[in-house]
């Protein structure tokens, strides 16, 4: 006895069932995180509590923190902590290059020296550097040119306390000890070079220097700059530190005044404000100078902040511009108007030929 299965009803569906919806009338539900929308509000509820309590509360003191955000002692004491930043930047970067450089150096001697440097310098704390630089009179009252291993400076000689002031004190402190900090991420940034273009460059005969500056430097940029710009940040930061040999930078400027009118939270709120305003700008020159090291790696380039803006102002425009008088976008239902009719024209001829089979 022979036994015949039943045709599935799949089996003489029309072969081509997509042909036949009109996606048109399909309704996009999107992926609902709750989780995340819980967080959201109460990282919202947080940061709202916080906004409140520095309107309301008077402890602030924001007409005290207003007289003296641009009085003349903190926009000097302003001044004061950008140069000796921009100074020891400088003195820190070039000399840490040369540090780096000589790490790297297939000379065991220089290699040493390098090494040795930036094991001391990072392992006495600043404050002390610096405590000790101002005070090196004491150690060598004179410093000159004479006969070596002698006392006797006939060539020329000056007493240390006319060359190291305060100010030069603190250069040499911050900047010898960000030089220490620099050779390792310099350091760390041409490492990272892969070995063949090293290589490379030098099969074609191009000289050293020219190897280093034009095809190392560059690439290695790429990762020394986000590390470059912390310690710079930390620098603008580490500045502070300075009110100890009485230098009026920021921090001491508040300090001053503080202590004359007792109103310690306005005046500390008037250098954090401050020390924000630089770290923000130090923070969008590290993102223009990413970007621009970024050109050889990247396909294209991500677009900057004032290009996402006229984007989506040149996109709301457009917006505006094909809307009806009815106030609604005639874009969304016209493609799917549009999409519902190709639909239907492309499942014509499969019902049709369905058919005729």
């Amino acid at each position: 006895m022979t036994t015949t299965a039943p045709v599935s009803p799949a089996r003489t569906a029309d072969p081509h069932p997509a042909a036949q919806v009109d996606l048109g009338t399909v309704t996009v539900v999107p992926t609902r995180h709750w989780w995340r929308w819980i967080l959201s509000a109460l990282l919202l509820f947080v940061v709202a509590q916080f906004a409140w309590s520095l309107v309301t509360n008077e402890q602030y003191m924001w007409g005290t923190f207003a007289q003296y955000f641009f009085s003349e002692p903190v926009l000097i004491g302003v001044g004061y902590t950008l140069g000796l930043t921009a100074i020891s930047s400088v003195v820190g970067f070039v000399l840490g290059t040369l540090l780096a450089l000589g790490r790297l150096s297939p000379s065991p001697l220089v290699s040493s020296v390098a090494w040795g440097y930036i094991w001391f310098f990072r392992s006495v704390p600043l404050i002390v550097q610096i405590i000790v630089w101002y005070n090196l009179g004491y150690l060598y009252p004179t410093l000159g040119l004479g006969t070596p291993f002698t006392t006797d400076f006939w060539i020329v000689e000056f007493p240390t306390v006319q060359i190291i002031s305060a100010f030069a004190a603190a250069i040499l402190g911050l900047g010898l000890h960000q030089a220490a900090y620099s050779a390792e991420i310099i350091r760390g940034g041409l490492v990272s070079v892969d070995p063949g273009q090293h290589e490379a460059a030098a099969a074609l005969g191009i000289p050293a220097s020219r190897r280093l500056f034009r095809i190392i430097l560059p690439q290695a940029m790429r990762s020394i700059v986000p590390n470059a710009t912390n310690e710079v940040i930390g620098l603008v930061k580490g500045a502070s530190v300075v009110f100890v040999i009485a230098i009026p930078e920021l921090f001491y400027a508040v300090q001053v005044i503080y202590n004359r009118n007792s109103r310690v939270i306005p005046l500390l709120l008037v250098a954090v404000v401050w020390y924000t305003l630089i770290t923000t700008i130090l923070s969008i020159a590290q993102y223009y100078i990413e970007r621009y090291y970024a050109r050889g790696s990247a396909r294209a380039l991500p677009p900057t902040p004032v290009q996402r803006a006229r984007r989506w102002v040149s996109t709301q425009w457009a917006r505006l511009g094909d809307t009806p008088p009815g106030g609604t976008d005639a874009r969304g239902p016209a493609r799917a108007g549009s999409l519902g009719a190709e639909t239907a024209d492309a499942g014509t001829p499969a019902v049709e030929k369905g058919t005729g089979a």
